[in-house]
């Protein structure tokens, strides 16, 4: 498990809240529409570069990471990306709301689970490794977040199940999710079972006869000259 805390610096400019229009005017600018709330405090609107933006998304610890956010002209804090928006065809980030954060106090964040190792079950067994949960959730000072959360798997056999309670952590870290929802197993390989040639004719010579064809106009115990079966009254004409 490896815990870091990257020490990015993401500058800001305000900006007045204002239209459509206006959120327009600053992606062409170069920039995107942003908020940072939290901490108390007010809501300010922002503006910042997406290249800086996604530097700190794609990096090790990802939106977890905690960053200094510079504000021209206004009070400097501690903050991370809560939430952001792509542009759906080409993309392009279109705007992301970030948090103030108290180093001295506890936050709840997602990690990856990470998997190390190859199973017992896959390299003697014949089978292979599913994972099932891929994220846990934790609790944690910001400074002790980590980057993703290691498990070496290679103990891992036919019907054992590697459970949250089972992920190696230490007492700075408080687990959220369920301690006994699964992780990880090894499961057979499922082979697609392809009917044999017999039981396919069998299956094509046991077809339904054909149905009698119905005939139109009399039967044959309906006499000539008999009157056809009146129409039952108060049915509807089909509306032309």
């Amino acid at each position: 498990m490896a815990t870091t805390l990257e020490q990015n610096v993401l500058e800001a400019n305000p900006r007045e809240a204002g239209t459509k229009n206006h959120a327009r005017r600053v992606r062409r600018e170069g920039k995107i529409p942003a908020v940072v709330y939290g901490a108390g405090k007010e809501a300010v609107p922002l503006s910042v570069d997406p290249r800086h933006v996604l530097r700190i998304l794609r990096s090790e610890t990802g939106h977890n990471t905690i960053f200094d956010l510079a504000v021209s002209g206004g009070e400097n804090a501690k903050a991370m990306i809560v939430d952001w928006q792509y542009e759906p065809i080409k993309g392009h980030l279109l705007h992301i709301d970030l948090k103030r954060i108290a180093m001295d106090k506890a936050l709840r964040v997602s990690v990856p689970i990470v998997l190390q190792g190859v199973p017992a079950g896959v390299k003697t067994e014949g089978g292979i490794l599913e994972q099932m949960l891929r994220e846990v959730e934790i609790e944690c000072l910001p400074g002790d977040i980590p980057s993703h959360i290691d498990v070496d798997v290679s103990e891992l056999t036919f019907g054992k199940v590697l459970r949250v309670e089972d992920l190696p952590h230490s007492e700075k870290l408080k687990f959220l999710t369920e301690a006994n929802q699964p992780v990880a197993h090894v499961t057979s390989v499922k082979e697609e079972v392809v009917a044999a040639p017999e039981a396919v004719a069998a299956e094509a010579g046991a077809a339904p006869a054909e149905p009698e064809v119905i005939k139109k106009g009399k039967t044959e115990t309906e006499e000539e000259g008999e009157p056809a079966a009146e129409k039952p009254k108060g049915e509807k004409k089909e509306k032309k």
